[in-house]
């Protein structure tokens, strides 16, 4: 199981330092990639959003393939293409130098990326909640998420310390590149983890009841999601929604909110390092709480929780973005916090409770399209958006707009869930973690897994 956890994370940790090193150099990008003015900006988050265009044809090829040649063939592939992708961006050389090729070849890196994200995430979700003991599965998936907030944050962090301990020219040549090399050996890392490890129990007993299983065709288990399990896709795209819309704008969108466009709006701002030492800080305290809000959920459950988060989310939204327009770091730095706080409810449940919505045939594939889809369409996209709606109209409080609208979605999938807490799998048998499970399992008529 703690391979299973660290092979999985490692593959999230690559994906998301991509992403925090995007953000937090979003200012060095548009610099470098494109020419000056006013569209520069949505030029970089349109480079960040082109990934999450692709995202969903990366879901529809490896979702199904990783139904039916096994979940860690497919996530050794992910995880590689992921770090190639981004190593590849790091060697682009500037607009200066090469002119409009540069953003050509900063979106075709960006459309690799996107591309093996497609199949990367909700393969990890399926893979962990596939060897996890039903009763743990929410603590044992909220370490995915862990691995989201470690990628970010490492991202983060090096975005931000390579700048203040080198030259500003050696800053504005190769030093941004560096973080984009790292990648790759963290690729590497995370190939030799997936391709040690045996695939999981539900999907080798899958094999075994079907030995033709490699031959079916994927256009199958697609035609069977559309057809029958469409709300399930549906319940899928509302958690995602209020799930990832915050992810992104706490993420990906607010490092360049507190930069630029608060005082564009007419609000104050804060100075750029402390606002990127605040998120920092957040990142890395919620790596620590994510495992804890998992445990918590193996109790009482993920509905709790989650209504919790989009109940809060509602409520809070307009509140924390007024915050941040103060100009004031301890203001910023509570709205943020709970921003996070908000966000990791649904970042601790999510894996555990979204792979119980499909059966072990076609669970990879109606993640990742499902996921994917809503993904690409409402969260990827939240940093262009916001952007180009605060900057056309010069209102800072599209952002609370926005998250109201996911939380909303969030709400409205959640009436239809029912609670997967403790429960297997559907189409697996019982898993169990101690020999005292088994007995009682043993006990009621069932076989168990353990």
């Amino acid at each position: 199981m703690q391979r299973a956890v660290g092979a999985a994370a490692v593959g999230n940790i690559t994906e998301w330092f991509d992403f925090g090193v995007y953000a937090y150099l979003a200012t060095t990008i548009e610099s470098n990639f494109f020419p000056p003015g006013p569209l520069a900006q949505i030029g970089v988050f349109a480079g960040f959003a082109v990934s999450f265009l692709v995202r969903p044809l990366g879901g529809l090829f490896f979702g199904p393939l990783g139904d039916r040649i096994g979940r860690t063939k497919v996530l050794s592939i992910t995880v590689i293409m992921m770090a190639v992708g981004t190593f590849l961006l790091g060697f682009i050389p500037p607009y200066s130098a090469i002119g409009i090729w540069a953003p050509i070849l900063l979106v075709l890196c960006r459309v690799i990326q996107g591309f093996s994200t497609g199949g990367e995430y909700a393969g990890a979700m399926t893979f962990i909640a596939e060897y996890s003991p039903d009763r743990r599965r929410g603590f044992f998936g909220s370490f995915l998420e862990c691995g989201t907030f470690i990628g970010y944050a490492l991202g983060a962090t090096v975005a931000t310390v390579i700048p203040l301990i080198s030259s500003p020219e050696f800053a504005s040549t190769w030093a941004w590149r560096i973080p984009f090399f790292i990648a790759l050996p963290l690729g590497i890392v995370g190939v030799y983890l997936r391709v040690r490890l045996e695939e999981t129990p539900a999907f080798q007993t899958l094999l075994s009841e079907s030995e033709e299983r490699e031959g079916t065709q994927a256009s199958a288990g697609i035609k069977m999601l559309f057809t029958k399990y469409w709300p399930a896709m549906l319940t899928a795209g509302g958690i995602v929604m209020a799930w990832n819309i915050p992810n992104y704008m706490l993420t990906s969108y607010m490092p360049t909110f507190l930069k630029e466009d608060v005082t564009r709006t007419g609000g104050q701002g804060i100075d750029a390092t402390s606002s990127e030492i605040t998120q920092i800080i957040i990142l890395w305290a919620a790596v620590f709480i994510i495992p804890a809000l998992g445990m918590l959920s193996d109790r009482v459950g993920r509905k709790p929780l989650m209504l919790t988060a989009a109940i809060g989310t509602v409520i809070l939204a307009f509140p924390m973005i007024y915050l941040v327009t103060l100009g004031s770091v301890s203001l910023v730095g509570l709205s943020l916090a709970v921003m996070a706080i908000l966000l990791i409810l649904f970042s601790a449940t999510s894996p555990s409770t979204l792979p119980a919505l499909f059966p072990t045939e076609i669970r990879y594939g109606g993640l990742s399209i499902s996921f994917n889809i809503f993904v690409s369409a409402f969260a990827g996209t939240t940093s262009l958006i916001m952007s180009a709606l605060v900057i056309g109209t010069g209102w800072a409080y599209w952002p609370a707009v926005y998250l109201i609208f996911g939380a909303l979605a969030g709400l409205a999938a959640l009436l239809a869930l029912r609670d997967p807490a403790g429960k297997p799998l559907p189409g697996s048998n019982p898993a169990v973690s101690t020999p005292e499970e088994a007995r009682e399992l043993a006990a009621s008529g069932h076989t168990a897994r353990g």
